[in-house]
C-alpha cells in the first residue's frame, strides 16, 4: 500500500490522520462553558489537598481537579471524608486511584514496562479494585482513577446497572496508554468519562483524539520523569485550541516518586503538591501571553503572588 492508501483506510474506518497543523479548533467545552481545566495530580491525602488549596488560594490559581495516585487502599475512611469534604466546600473534584496494580505485584513484567505497571493481575486483584471503588463511592467520592481496561469495562456495568452512581467520572490514567483516536474512542465506549491521554503526542495527534471523542481530555503540560519528563509550557495555547474540553494536568520533572505516601513522607508530598500549583500559575500566565482569545473569562488571566 502507499502512503496515501494507508490514510484513506484509517480515514475510512472513521479516523483520519491530521497532517501539519490541525485546520480548526475544538469546539467542545465543558459544561459550563469552559475551554480547560486545571487538575493537581499527585495529590496523596488531606493533608496535601489542603496545602494544594492553600498555595492555589495564595497564588490566585483556580483548581477545578485533584487526583491521587497511592491508592484508596491507602487512605482511611476518615482522610478520604476529609477529601470529599474539603472538595466541596472548595468545588474542586477529588479522584482517588484504585488501588491494585500490577507494578505493586509479585509480577516480574511490571518491575521492567511502566505500561503495565497499573494493570491488575488476575482476577483477584480485579475484585479488589471494585471493592475500592464501591468504597469510595459509599464515602461520597464522585471520580475514580482508573489504571486497567477491563476493571474499567466492569465500572462502566456498574454504573449503568445502577450498583454505582450515574454520576460517577471513570478517568483513565496515564499508565493506560491512549495515543490514538480508535483508543480514546474504545476507552469511552467502555465506560470511560476523562480520557488521560500520551504525554508525548504531537499537536496534530491529539487533534485526532480529540476527533474520535468528545469526553474531556486530561494531558500533562509538565511530565513526571518516569512517564517522559517532557516539559510542554509553550504549546499550552495550541493544547487548548485543539483539545478542549481539557484538563491542564501539572507534573514535575526532578521530583522524587512518592508512591505509595504516607506521613514518611508527608513534607514531601505537600512541597510538590505546592510547587506543582505555582507551574499551573505558569502554565496559565503563558497562555494568557500567548492567546489570550483562548482564556477562559471564569479563569484568573494572571495569578497574583
Amino acid at each position: 500500500m502507499t502512503l496515501d492508501e494507508i490514510r484513506m483506510l484509517a480515514a475510512g474506518l472513521g479516523h483520519p490522520v491530521v497532517t501539519g497543523e490541525p485546520e480548526s479548533e475544538s469546539a467542545g467545552r465543558f459544561p459550563d462553558g469552559r475551554r480547560y481545566r486545571v487538575e493537581i495530580p499527585s495529590c496523596e491525602g488531606p493533608t496535601v489537598m489542603a496545602a494544594v488549596l492553600d498555595e492555589a488560594s495564595r497564588r490566585g490559581v483556580r483548581v477545578d481537579r485533584v487526583s491521587q495516585g497511592s491508592g484508596i487502599m491507602m487512605l482511611t475512611d476518615d482522610e478520604i471524608a476529609t477529601m470529599v469534604r474539603l472538595g466541596r466546600e472548595h468545588d474542586v473534584e477529588v479522584c482517588l486511584f484504585l488501588g491494585p496494580r500490577g507494578a505493586w505485584d509479585t509480577g516480574g513484567q511490571a518491575k521492567v514496562s511502566a505500561a503495565v505497571g497499573g494493570a491488575a493481575r488476575g482476577n483477584a486483584s480485579v475484585a479488589a479494585s471494585l471493592a475500592d471503588a464501591a468504597r469510595a463511592c459509599d464515602l461520597g467520592v464522585r471520580s475514580l482513577l482508573v489504571g486497567d481496561l477491563g476493571v474499567l469495562e466492569l465500572l462502566g456495568r456498574m454504573k449503568a446497572d445502577g450498583t454505582l452512581p450515574d454520576d460517577l467520572v471513570l478517568k483513565t490514567s496515564v499508565l493506560m496508554p491512549l495515543g490514538n483516536g480508535p483508543t480514546a474512542a474504545l476507552y469511552e465506549r467502555v465506560g470511560a468519562t476523562s480520557l488521560n491521554i500520551s504525554t508525548d503526542l504531537t499537536i496534530g495527534q491529539i487533534a485526532e483524539i480529540r476527533a474520535a471523542t468528545t469526553a474531556p481530555i486530561d494531558m500533562y503540560v509538565e511530565v513526571p520523569d518516569d512517564q517522559g519528563g517532557s516539559v510542554r509550557m509553550y504549546e499550552v495555547a495550541e493544547v487548548v485550541r485543539v483539545a478542549a474540553p481539557v484538563y491542564l494536568k501539572l507534573g514535575v520533572r526532578n521530583a522524587p516518586n512518592i508512591y505509595p505516601s504516607g506521613q514518611h513522607v508527608a513534607a514531601v508530598a505537600e512541597a510538590l503538591g505546592r510547587e506543582r500549583v505555582r507551574r499551573a500559575e505558569l502554565v496559565l500566565r503563558l497562555l494568557a501571553e500567548l492567546a489570550p482569545e483562548l482564556v477562559d473569562a471564569s479563569v484568573p488571566a494572571r495569578a497574583s503572588a
